[in-house]
């Protein structure tokens, strides 16, 4: 911290989770040096600035430099000290409840997830069945298992950077699926992820549902960029994009998307490579791809798109819908119905999508290197489910060179990355990619530079 700038402290006490902590897990926030205590300060902050739209990443590192947070232990519990916090967390010096939540939420997870799971070493995480059964225990720990409830999750996925009217459109649809009673999960962050999260709470205030979730699920790659908005109320932050991605699906029972940049191309791409594996293809899972009548050109890119590189298989497994948000919903619900039907029939808990067989591609993580980038197999000689999974991973690089710190500082020290593949396949993603730089979906701030190269042609 510069020493030049005054230190301002604020205390904040847990109201309803993580109330106690450890001797060690206290030893551990408290080491500077400590890979847990940075992941904890960085995901701290991006909670703290809900409502941010500020996706450069070098610019939020400089804003960042000067916070710090410290944990102490008082005989009641624990205690958060934030040092310099950004201001528009608190009203009239009160912290806001729910950035208050969210703060013990990322205290919960990145500890669990750092102790429980990747250093105790109790899964292989090489092996797919030991992945899910991460993912699981992670959801358990978090408590968003609900086994008292009836299927009615609607995961909503969409662009951070959208114009003002398709926001006003995933509000229209948060609202028509508040009024059906189902509640929603996204990303947690601006945008297509905070629209149907708002939408969806008047939609419960006229029905008088008290219960509604809006869940947020993010990991820290992505969450200084995409800070969790104030009306999630139960965020989970799972360790990195692939688990995230999975414990979207497993935990959703039907899904919406709306028009956005690479990251939704990449869970669409993720979505139709799971929906594909031919383990897959009785199991029911409403999908619909919506968005106002201005964006449905884009929409049609997108299909096109999947049409020239999955398939007819791929686009069977869901609707598109344009500028009707009551059908998106009524969709939502009656596609919903027969997972729940499904699951009932064949034992299946309707908390957790068991039944879902994820092959192991999609859930390794993978690392953006330049060298990984230009090595991706992007040709037909491919299963479906198998080209979607690396057509997935060239979307997930393009992300992180767009808001991800490791992705930005390798593109600022070896250029752009290079995709390359059958020329059909390569000049479709091109058009595509062009298309999301034209529309301005690619990031909120600054003007846009592309972090990758699409080879074309010889």
């Amino acid at each position: 911290m510069s020493e030049s700038m005054e230190r301002h402290y604020e205390l904040i006490h847990p109201k309803t989770h993580l109330r106690v902590l450890s001797r060690y897990e206290i030893q551990m926030l408290r080491d500077v040096s400590s890979d847990t205590h940075e992941l904890v300060r960085r995901c701290c902050y991006a909670v703290l600035s809900a409502g941010s739209v500020n996706d450069d990443y070098l610019n939020l590192e400089e804003e960042f430099r000067d916070f710090n947070i410290r944990v102490e232990q008082e005989d009641r519990g624990i205690v958060l000290s934030l040092v310099n916090p950004p201001q528009s967390a608190f009203v009239d010096g009160e912290i806001i409840r729910g950035v208050r939540e969210q703060l013990f939420s990322v205290l919960r997870d990145v500890l669990y997830a750092q102790e429980s799971i990747l250093k105790a070493h109790r899964f292989d995480l090489n092996k797919g069945d030991d992945i899910t059964n991460a993912v699981f225990h992670l959801l358990r720990n978090a408590n968003v298992l609900k086994p008292d409830r009836l299927p009615n999750l609607a995961i909503c996925w969409g662009g951070h950077s959208i114009p003002r009217h398709e926001y006003q459109y995933t509000k229209d649809v948060g609202y028509q699926l508040g009024l059906r009673g189902l509640d929603v999960g996204t990303g947690c962050g601006p945008g297509a992820m905070k629209g149907p999260m708002k939408g969806c709470t008047i939609g419960h205030a006229k029905q008088h549902n008290r219960s509604g979730r809006y869940i947020g699920i993010t990991e820290p790659g992505i969450i200084a960029t995409e800070a969790p908005n104030p009306i999630v109320n139960e965020l989970i932050i799972l360790p990195d994009i692939e688990k995230r991605l999975e414990a979207f699906i497993r935990l959703a029972h039907g899904i919406v998307i709306f028009p956005g940049g690479p990251g939704t191309a990449e869970e669409l791409l993720y979505l139709l490579g799971v929906l594909s594996h031919p383990a897959n293809q009785k199991i029911p899972f409403p999908v619909v791809i919506t968005g106002p009548k201005e964006t449905e050109g884009y929409l049609r890119d997108i299909d096109k798109f999947i049409g020239a590189t999955l398939g007819a298989e791929a686009q069977a497994r869901y609707t598109l819908v344009i500028d009707d948000a009551a059908e998106v919903a009524r969709l939502m619900k009656k596609g919903i119905r027969k997972v729940a039907d499904y699951r009932k029939n064949n034992d299946d808990a309707y908390f957790f999508n068991w039944a879902l067989t994820i092959d192991e591609d999609f859930q390794l993580p993978f690392d953006p290197t330049h060298e990984e980038m230009a090595s991706l197999c992007l040709s037909r000689s491919l299963p479906g489910h198998k080209l979607a999974a690396n057509l997935r991973r060239a979307f997930s690089g393009i992300v992180a060179g767009n808001v991800k710190q490791v992705g930005i500082q390798r593109v600022k020290e070896f250029g752009p990355y290079t995709l390359q593949g059958d020329i059909d396949i390569m000049q479709q993603m091109d058009a595509l990619l062009s298309s999301m730089v034209d529309k301005g979906r690619m990031k909120i701030s600054g003007k846009y530079e592309p972090c990758y190269r699409v080879k074309t042609g010889d």
